[in-house]
């Protein structure tokens, strides 16, 4: 019996999915969701997190009266929750010169791409790349060791850029695609404005690439079928979660500038405390991205509600809401803005969909609450 204990406890460990997280984290924050998305990457079951990518640029870190750097704070306290010794690199704050640097100039303390590299290396199986920034060290890392980044990344998921241009849409009730006239391509979305070099030499590279498109038209905070956007009206599921991850929160939120930041994640928030930061609203753009990189399905299930779970636990009672990758080809221009269209064959490109994204809105803010509130329980 303790045989079959060890195999199955190995086996379960292989199972995991590896995965290095680049984010534009800050601390104090400058989009809190950055903070809130980190706990996803160490609290899902099925992710084996092998190294955080702290993105940030020189002319974020001083916004007005506000100063902030990268968040090594929120990276060193989630390793302390979580029991972890997850490896972080500090990017160069600088842009990509051109699409092909490499970042060699930059001071050895700024050692990301190193620390990207090194994953990459020491995995024995294709990782899962997520991106929630500028995409400056990967699009680095790419240029000084493509064939590395080719064998060992199963995908590269971006969140990031405008769904504008798309030049078909479908109608999944009736089963037929919907000729759209293209858009004016006019917005810039932010993750794009970081580094527009960056995303345009991975969307131009030969690397198996997920994309999800942070905004429209209409600008960052609006819905169509194929945007990640979507807002909960309140944190209130804060009050449900792990009283380490509530006070991790509590620090993050309420832009804490204690020096003791780790002891600060021993100290469960007072009921006030929760109460001044559970009530605002919170805009999100990352779910879609780890429900995609973990092969999580979106479902309504009766009874219970909408959930985000894995495959192998859905049910025949449960209702699958369309959502998740398709494929695609797309043509980038020098700034980063793009033209796709949705294609019948994979070519190597994907870009994320969901059939009705007023019942995604719905169904993910749900599904999001849940999730947060089984972490470390």
């Amino acid at each position: 019996m303790k045989r079959f204990l060890l195999l199955f406890a190995a086996a379960a460990l292989q199972a995991k999915i590896p995965v290095i997280d680049c984010t534009d984290l800050y601390h104090p924050h400058q989009d809190p969701g950055d903070n809130i998305d980190l706990i996803a990457a160490y609290g899902l079951p099925e992710v084996d997190l092998r190294a955080v990518i702290l993105d940030c640029t020189e002319q974020y870190r001083r916004e007005g009266t506000t100063l902030r750097d990268a968040g090594v704070i929120p990276v060193t306290q989630l390793n302390y929750i979580f029991g972890r010794n997850v490896p972080f690199g500090i990017s160069p704050f600088r842009k990509l010169k051109t699409p092909d640097d490499t970042l060699a100039d930059a001071p050895r303390f700024f050692d990301a791409v190193e620390v990207f590299l090194a994953a990459l290396r020491a995995s024995e199986e294709p990782v899962q790349v997520v991106s929630f920034g500028s995409c400056r060290v990967v699009a680095a890392a790419y240029n000084r060791d493509p064939e590395l980044l080719r064998r060992k990344i199963g995908c590269l998921h971006i969140s990031a850029g405008t769904t504008s241009g798309e030049l078909f849409d479908v109608d999944w009730r009736a089963s037929k695609r919907i000729p759209l006239k293209p858009g004016s391509r006019g917005y810039l979305e932010w993750n794009v404005e970081l580094d527009a070099h960056a995303f345009v030499r991975l969307l131009r590279s030969d690397l198996p690439i997920a994309l999800y498109p942070c905004a429209t038209e209409n600008g960052p905070f609006a819905m169509d079928s194929h945007n990640t956007f979507y807002e909960t009206d309140t944190l209130d599921f804060i009050r449900r979660m792990n009283p380490r991850l509530q006070a991790y929160l509590h620090y993050a939120l309420a832009k804490s500038a204690r020096p003791d930041f780790l002891r600060a994640t021993e100290e469960v928030p007072s009921a006030a405390q929760l109460d001044g930061i559970c009530a605002r609203r919170h805009r999100v753009w990352e779910t879609a991205v780890w429900q995609c990189a973990t092969g999580r399905e979106l479902v309504q299930r009766p009874g219970t509600g909408y959930r985000l779970i894995p495959k192998s636990q859905v049910r025949p009672e449960d209702r699958r809401l369309v959502s998740g990758l398709v494929p695609c080809s797309w043509t980038v221009g020098d700034d980063g803005r793009f033209i796709f269209s949705r294609t019948e064959k994979d070519t190597g490109r994907r870009i994320y969909f969901r059939g009705d994204p007023e019942e995604n809105r719905r169904a993910m803010a749900e599904a999001l609450a849940a999730l947060y509130d089984g972490f470390l329980k």
